[in-house]
Protein backbone atom coordinates (compact mmCIF):
# COMPACT_ATOMS: atom_id res chain seq x y z
CA UNK A 1 0.00 0.00 0.00
CA UNK A 2 1.52 3.59 -1.20
CA UNK A 3 2.27 5.72 1.89
CA UNK A 4 0.04 8.82 2.08
CA UNK A 5 2.41 11.95 1.98
CA UNK A 6 3.55 14.38 5.03
CA UNK A 7 0.76 16.12 6.32
CA UNK A 8 2.69 19.16 5.81
CA UNK A 9 3.78 18.67 1.98
CA UNK A 10 -0.42 17.86 1.77
CA UNK A 11 -0.98 20.83 3.17
CA UNK A 12 1.69 22.72 1.15
CA UNK A 13 0.32 20.73 -2.66
CA UNK A 14 -3.66 21.84 -1.86
CA UNK A 15 -2.23 25.51 -1.17
CA UNK A 16 -0.10 25.50 -4.10
CA UNK A 17 -3.25 23.83 -6.27
CA UNK A 18 -5.40 26.53 -5.16
CA UNK A 19 -2.30 29.37 -5.84
CA UNK A 20 -2.21 27.82 -9.02
CA UNK A 21 -6.04 28.17 -10.11
CA UNK A 22 -7.06 31.15 -8.28
CA UNK A 23 -3.89 33.23 -7.36
CA UNK A 24 -3.30 34.25 -3.56
CA UNK A 25 -7.09 35.19 -2.50
CA UNK A 26 -7.79 31.72 -3.25
CA UNK A 27 -5.78 30.25 -0.77
CA UNK A 28 -8.30 30.51 2.55
CA UNK A 29 -6.98 28.11 5.66
CA UNK A 30 -10.10 26.49 5.57
CA UNK A 31 -10.07 25.56 1.84
CA UNK A 32 -6.68 23.95 2.35
CA UNK A 33 -7.44 21.95 4.57
CA UNK A 34 -10.46 20.60 3.33
CA UNK A 35 -8.20 19.54 0.53
CA UNK A 36 -5.80 17.97 2.79
CA UNK A 37 -7.65 16.14 4.55
CA UNK A 38 -6.91 18.12 7.94
CA UNK A 39 -8.78 20.54 10.05
CA UNK A 40 -7.46 24.48 10.05
CA UNK A 41 -5.94 24.07 13.33
CA UNK A 42 -3.92 21.17 12.23
CA UNK A 43 -1.86 23.47 9.15
CA UNK A 44 -0.71 26.03 12.08
CA UNK A 45 1.12 22.73 13.24
CA UNK A 46 3.25 23.03 10.14
CA UNK A 47 2.81 26.95 8.91
CA UNK A 48 2.74 30.02 11.48
CA UNK A 49 -0.30 31.53 9.27
CA UNK A 50 -1.39 31.85 5.88
CA UNK A 51 1.47 34.30 4.99
CA UNK A 52 4.30 31.42 5.93
CA UNK A 53 1.98 29.03 3.85
CA UNK A 54 2.55 31.66 0.27
CA UNK A 55 6.00 32.84 1.22
CA UNK A 56 6.88 29.25 1.17
CA UNK A 57 5.03 28.71 -2.54
CA UNK A 58 6.89 31.21 -3.27
CA UNK A 59 10.10 30.03 -1.76
CA UNK A 60 9.32 26.77 -3.60
CA UNK A 61 8.55 28.43 -7.17
CA UNK A 62 12.02 30.22 -6.47
CA UNK A 63 13.87 26.72 -6.32
CA UNK A 64 12.13 25.03 -8.87
CA UNK A 65 12.42 27.61 -11.44
CA UNK A 66 16.03 27.97 -10.71
CA UNK A 67 16.80 24.44 -11.34
CA UNK A 68 14.90 24.20 -14.47
CA UNK A 69 16.71 27.25 -15.94
CA UNK A 70 20.04 26.23 -14.76
CA UNK A 71 19.15 22.54 -16.35
CA UNK A 72 17.58 24.29 -19.78
CA UNK A 73 20.20 26.69 -19.67
CA UNK A 74 22.86 24.98 -20.28
CA UNK A 75 25.09 24.41 -23.11
CA UNK A 76 28.24 24.95 -25.62
CA UNK A 77 26.67 28.07 -27.03
CA UNK A 78 27.59 30.83 -24.62
CA UNK A 79 24.39 33.17 -26.55
CA UNK A 80 21.99 30.38 -26.93
CA UNK A 81 22.19 29.82 -23.51
CA UNK A 82 21.65 33.74 -22.50
CA UNK A 83 18.76 33.40 -24.83
CA UNK A 84 17.54 30.19 -23.21
CA UNK A 85 17.19 31.55 -20.15
CA UNK A 86 15.24 34.18 -21.30
CA UNK A 87 12.55 32.07 -23.36
CA UNK A 88 12.67 29.61 -19.59
CA UNK A 89 11.67 33.03 -18.27
CA UNK A 90 8.73 34.25 -20.60
CA UNK A 91 7.66 30.36 -20.33
CA UNK A 92 7.27 30.63 -16.94
CA UNK A 93 5.27 33.67 -16.78
CA UNK A 94 2.87 32.28 -19.22
CA UNK A 95 2.77 28.83 -17.57
CA UNK A 96 2.38 29.78 -14.11
CA UNK A 97 0.86 33.69 -13.42
CA UNK A 98 -0.19 33.34 -10.20
CA UNK A 99 3.32 32.18 -9.14
CA UNK A 100 4.97 34.88 -11.21
CA UNK A 101 2.89 37.56 -9.94
CA UNK A 102 3.94 36.41 -6.50
CA UNK A 103 7.36 35.14 -7.29
CA UNK A 104 8.53 38.72 -9.10
CA UNK A 105 5.53 41.09 -9.50
CA UNK A 106 3.81 41.34 -5.92
CA UNK A 107 5.14 43.46 -3.23
CA UNK A 108 6.72 41.02 -0.58
CA UNK A 109 8.18 42.49 2.71
CA UNK A 110 11.28 39.39 1.96
CA UNK A 111 12.05 40.18 -1.35
CA UNK A 112 15.50 40.76 -2.74
CA UNK A 113 16.72 44.17 -3.21
CA UNK A 114 19.53 45.30 -5.73
CA UNK A 115 22.11 45.88 -6.11
CA UNK A 116 23.24 43.98 -2.48
CA UNK A 117 21.45 40.44 -2.40
CA UNK A 118 21.95 39.90 -5.86
CA UNK A 119 25.36 40.48 -5.56
CA UNK A 120 25.28 38.60 -2.78
CA UNK A 121 24.03 35.49 -4.93
CA UNK A 122 20.92 35.17 -2.68
CA UNK A 123 18.28 35.16 -5.66
CA UNK A 124 18.34 31.79 -6.63
CA UNK A 125 16.75 32.99 -10.35
CA UNK A 126 18.96 35.70 -11.30
CA UNK A 127 22.02 34.12 -10.35
CA UNK A 128 20.93 31.77 -14.00
CA UNK A 129 21.48 34.54 -15.82
CA UNK A 130 24.23 36.52 -14.49
CA UNK A 131 26.04 33.37 -15.16
CA UNK A 132 25.25 33.40 -18.21
CA UNK A 133 25.57 36.71 -18.53
CA UNK A 134 29.72 36.02 -16.89
CA UNK A 135 30.39 33.28 -19.36
CA UNK A 136 29.05 35.03 -22.65
CA UNK A 137 31.80 38.01 -21.33
CA UNK A 138 34.48 35.71 -20.41
CA UNK A 139 33.90 33.99 -23.90
CA UNK A 140 34.36 37.34 -25.71
CA UNK A 141 30.82 37.17 -27.05
CA UNK A 142 29.32 40.33 -24.59
CA UNK A 143 31.15 43.07 -24.21
CA UNK A 144 33.26 43.19 -20.54
CA UNK A 145 30.79 45.24 -17.96
CA UNK A 146 29.28 44.65 -15.14
CA UNK A 147 27.64 41.22 -14.65
CA UNK A 148 24.94 42.14 -12.19
CA UNK A 149 24.19 45.35 -13.95
CA UNK A 150 23.60 43.50 -17.33
CA UNK A 151 21.73 40.33 -15.73
CA UNK A 152 19.01 43.01 -14.07
CA UNK A 153 19.45 45.04 -17.45
CA UNK A 154 18.03 41.68 -19.41
CA UNK A 155 15.97 41.29 -16.59
CA UNK A 156 14.12 44.66 -16.29
CA UNK A 157 13.80 44.04 -19.91
CA UNK A 158 12.10 40.80 -20.06
CA UNK A 159 9.94 41.24 -17.19
CA UNK A 160 8.58 44.53 -18.65
CA UNK A 161 7.58 42.89 -21.69
CA UNK A 162 5.73 40.38 -20.26
CA UNK A 163 3.96 42.56 -17.48
CA UNK A 164 2.71 44.64 -20.60
CA UNK A 165 2.02 41.44 -22.59
CA UNK A 166 -0.16 40.52 -19.48
CA UNK A 167 -1.60 43.76 -19.00
CA UNK A 168 -3.12 43.71 -22.64
CA UNK A 169 -0.40 46.40 -24.09
CA UNK A 170 0.07 44.15 -27.07
CA UNK A 171 -2.63 43.22 -29.95
CA UNK A 172 -0.62 40.09 -30.65
CA UNK A 173 -1.74 36.65 -29.81
CA UNK A 174 1.24 34.42 -27.97
CA UNK A 175 2.76 32.86 -30.75
CA UNK A 176 3.10 36.37 -31.95
CA UNK A 177 4.41 38.10 -28.96
CA UNK A 178 6.92 34.79 -28.61
CA UNK A 179 8.10 36.04 -31.88
CA UNK A 180 7.84 39.69 -30.90
CA UNK A 181 9.80 38.98 -27.80
CA UNK A 182 12.37 36.97 -29.01
CA UNK A 183 13.13 39.88 -31.23
CA UNK A 184 13.14 42.65 -28.28
CA UNK A 185 15.61 40.86 -26.35
CA UNK A 186 17.70 39.69 -29.77
CA UNK A 187 18.14 43.14 -30.51
CA UNK A 188 19.07 44.14 -26.43
CA UNK A 189 21.42 41.47 -26.38
CA UNK A 190 23.26 42.50 -29.67
CA UNK A 191 23.96 45.82 -28.42
CA UNK A 192 25.65 43.89 -25.61
CA UNK A 193 27.77 42.05 -27.84
CA UNK A 194 31.53 42.80 -27.80
CA UNK A 195 32.67 45.07 -31.02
Amino acid sequence: MPRRPATADRILRAARGLFEREGAAGVTMRRVAALAGVTPMAIYRHFPGREALLKRIGDDSFDAIARHWDARGRGSDVMERLMAVQRIYLDYALAHPHLFNQAFSAPRTDARKFPEDFRARRSPTLNVVADAVEDAMRAGALAQDDVWDVAITLWAHTHGLIVLYRAGRFNLDEAAFRRHYDASVQRLINGLRAA
